[in-house]
C-alpha cells in the first residue's frame, strides 16, 4: 500500500521539478488511440528495423560471443561501436578525415542523456545556457528542471541566428554582471527541432566569431540528432568538430541511433573534445547507470559493422520524405495558407514549424489547443520552444509516427480547428 501521508523534505530540484510536457504528450498518445498525435516525435512503426534487430539479436544470444552482450559493458560504451560511430560522422560532407577519435566518444541512453550529463558537469543552479529562439523544447524543460536559465539568441523569422543579435545579447548579459554565469551555448544544427531548418556553415562560423570577439570561450554543444534523416541530400555544413573557427572552444557533438534506427533501443552518443569535461561526464554517468544497455549497443554495432546501416537509412529517408509531403499537402489543401498560416516544407527530420496569424494564441491552455484536443488531435504549442515563452502563435507538428491515412486525418482535424479559430478572430 502506498503511504502518501508521511511528509518528505524534498531537495530544491525535487520541490521545483514538474512533469515534462513531452512525457505528458507521449502518455496521451499511447493511452488513447482515438487521439491522433502530431506532437511527440515518435518514429513510424512501419519502418522499424525488425529483421535486422531480430537477425542480430539471435546471433548475439549464442554462447561464446566475444564481449558477452548479455553482461554489463563498459561505462564509456563498446569500443567497436565508438569506432564505427566516428567513421559514420566522418562520412558526412565537410567533415575532416582522421579528426574523430573513439577515445573522445561515449555512448549514452539516447543523445538526451548525453546532453543532461554534460550540462550537469558544467552548470550550477542559476547558471545560463544560450539557446536558439526557437529551440528544442525538451532541452529547455531539462535546463529549467536543473535550475538553469535558458537565454534565447535572437533569430530571424525562419529561425536563423542573427550574429548582431547574439552580440547584443552577450553585451546585455555583461551589463547585468552575468558573464560568469554563462556556461554554454546549445545549437540544434540539422533539420532543427522545431524550426526544421539547418545551420549553414557561414552561420556557425559567425557564431564562433561573435563568441571569440566578445570573450565568451564557453563550451559549445551541437545537437545533430536528425542529421541522418535527410530526404534528398545530406546537409552540407560540417560539424563544429571539423571547423577551425571552433578550435579554441570546448566542444560536444551529440548524435543518436534512436530516431534513425530504433527508438526502443535508446542508444545515442556524445563526442567531447575536452578531456576533463568528458571524464566528469563519465563519472556522473557511472553514478547513474555505469553503462548504457550493452545488448542494444551490440545490435547497432553489428548493423554498422555489416555495412547495412546506409541501406536502412535510404529506406527510412524515402519513407519520411513521403510523409512530409503528405502532411504538407493536407495542410495546404485544407486552406491553411489562405487563412494566414505559414510554414516551410522540411528537407529532413520529422518536424513542421507553423506560424499562425498574429494575434492567435496556440498555447496549451488556449481555446485553440483545447479545441484541437476535443477534435482528437495533439500538437506541441510553439511557446514551449522559446526561452521567453513567446510568441504564442506557433505550433510544432510531427509527421513521423502516424500511418499515412491517420496523418491526413490528423491534419484535417488541425485545419478544421484553425478554420474555426480564424472565424472567431474575424
Amino acid at each position: 500500500m502506498v503511504n502518501s501521508e508521511t511528509p518528505i523534505s524534498f531537495s530544491r530540484q525535487g520541490r521545483e521539478i514538474a512533469t515534462p510536457v513531452i512525457v505528458d504528450l507521449m502518455a496521451r498518445a499511447l493511452a488513447n488511440p482515438d487521439l491522433l498525435s502530431l506532437a511527440a516525435g515518435f518514429t513510424d512503426n512501419a519502418v522499424l528495423p525488425r529483421e535486422l534487430v531480430g537477425r542480430f539479436a539471435a546471433e548475439l544470444t549464442q554462447s561464446g560471443v566475444p564481449e558477452e552482450p548479455l553482461q554489463y559493458g563498459q561505462n564509456q560504451g563498446r569500443q567497436r561501436l565508438r569506432e564505427l560511430s566516428c567513421a559514420a560522422i566522418e562520412s558526412h560532407p565537410g567533415e575532416r578525415a582522421g579528426v574523430f577519435d573513439p577515445a573522445a566518444m561515449f555512448v549514452s541512453n539516447g543523445s538526451q542523456q548525453a546532453l543532461y550529463l554534460a550540462v550537469q558537469a558544467i552548470c550550477d543552479p542559476g547558471d545560463i545556457v544560450l539557446v536558439e529562439d526557437p529551440s528544442y523544447f525538451v532541452c529547455l524543460e531539462m535546463l529549467k528542471g536543473l535550475g538553469l536559465r535558458p537565454v534565447g539568441i535572437p533569430c530571424d523569422a525562419e529561425g536563423g541566428i542573427l550574429p548582431d543579435g547574439l552580440e547584443a545579447r552577450l553585451q546585455e548579459l555583461d551589463a547585468a554582471g552575468e558573464r560568469s554565469k554563462v556556461k554554454a551555448i546549445y545549437l540544434v544544427s540539422c533539420f532543427c527541432n522545431p524550426s526544421s531548418r539547418s545551420l549553414a556553415e557561414a552561420e556557425k562560423r559567425a557564431v564562433a566569431e561573435v563568441l571569440l570577439r566578445t570573450g565568451y570561450t564557453i563550451p559549445v554543444i551541437e545537437d545533430a540528432a536528425y542529421r541522418d534523416l535527410y530526404f534528398d541530400a545530406p546537409h552540407p555544413a560540417p560539424s563544429i568538430i571539423s571547423m577551425p573557427e571552433f578550435e579554441p572552444f570546448p566542444k560536444l557533438y551529440l548524435g543518436t541511433y534512436t530516431k534513425p534506427f530504433a527508438t526502443g533501443l535508446k542508444i545515442g552518443y556524445g563526442y567531447c573534445t575536452h578531456e576533463v569535461w568528458k571524464e566528469k561526464i563519465l563519472c556522473i554517468k557511472g553514478h547513474q547507470d555505469f553503462g548504457s544497455p550493452h545488448f542494444a549497443q551490440a545490435i547497432i554495432e553489428r548493423v554498422l559493422d555489416a555495412g547495412l546501416y546506409p541501406e536502412h537509412l535510404a529506406r527510412i529517408q524515402a519513407h519520411y520524405a513521403r510523409k512530409a509531403q503528405i502532411l504538407d499537402s493536407a495542410l495546404a489543401e485544407g486552406g491553411l495558407r489562405e487563412s494566414g498560416w505559414a510554414w516551410k516544407v522540411p528537407q529532413g527530420g520529422l518536424i513542421f514549424w507553423l506560424r499562425a496569424p498574429e494575434g492567435m494564441d496556440l498555447r496549451m491552455q488556449s481555446d485553440f489547443c483545447q479545441g484541437c484536443i476535443e477534435q482528437g488531435v495533439l500538437y506541441v504549442p510553439g511557446d514551449l520552444c522559446f526561452a521567453s515563452g513567446a510568441p504564442w502563435n506557433c505550433a510544432r507538428l510531427s509527421s513521423g509516427a502516424l500511418p499515412e491515412a491517420k496523418l491526413r486525418e490528423a491534419a484535417g482535424r488541425f485545419v478544421a480547428q484553425a478554420a474555426r479559430s480564424v472565424e472567431c478572430l474575424g
